[in-house]
C-alpha cells in the first residue's frame, strides 16, 4: 500500500505551484477548473512518484491555527546532508521563513524545517 497523493487547500495556487516546482522539482499537470463549483486544482508529481494536489475553492479561506489537531507537516527527502543544507540556504536567501536550521534531531533525522509561501510547515530531510 502507498499514499497516492496528499491535498492542500491554498489561497494562491500559482505561487504555491511555482514554489514546489522550483525547490522540490515537482512537475505539474494543467490547471483543472470546475467553474460551476468554483474549484481549481493542480497535481504536482515528484521524482519518487508521490503527488501533491493543490486545491483552491471559492469560500475556502479559513486559515488553520499553529499547533492544532490535524496534519502537522510534509517532509521531503532530498538525499544528503549537503542537499538539505543547500536547499535550506536557497530558500532562506529567497526570503522564506526557516523555522528550524539543519540539524540532527533526537530521533536521528538530519533535517531543516521551513514554511512554504502560505505558512505550511515543510521538513527537508535526507
Amino acid at each position: 500500500m502507498k499514499i497516492e497523493h496528499i491535498a492542500i487547500w491554498v489561497k494562491d495556487i500559482e505561487r504555491m505551484k511555482n514554489f514546489y516546482m522550483r525547490y522540490f522539482g515537482a512537475e505539474s499537470n494543467s490547471l483543472y477548473v470546475n467553474e460551476k463549483k468554483g474549484f481549481a486544482s493542480y497535481f504536482l508529481t515528484f521524482s519518487s512518484g508521490s503527488r501533491l494536489e493543490l486545491m483552491k475553492k471559492v469560500g475556502v479561506n479559513k486559515e488553520m491555527l499553529p499547533n492544532q489537531l490535524g496534519w502537522a507537516h510534509v517532509a521531503f527527502s532530498v538525499g544528503s546532508k549537503d542537499e538539505v543544507d543547500t536547499l535550506t540556504k536557497m530558500i532562506r536567501e529567497d526570503g522564506y521563513t526557516i523555522k528550524g536550521n539543519p540539524r540532527t534531531t533526537g530521533d536521528g533525522y538530519y533535517e531543516s524545517v521551513i514554511e512554504d509561501p502560505e505558512g505550511n510547515t515543510v521538513e527537508i530531510t535526507i
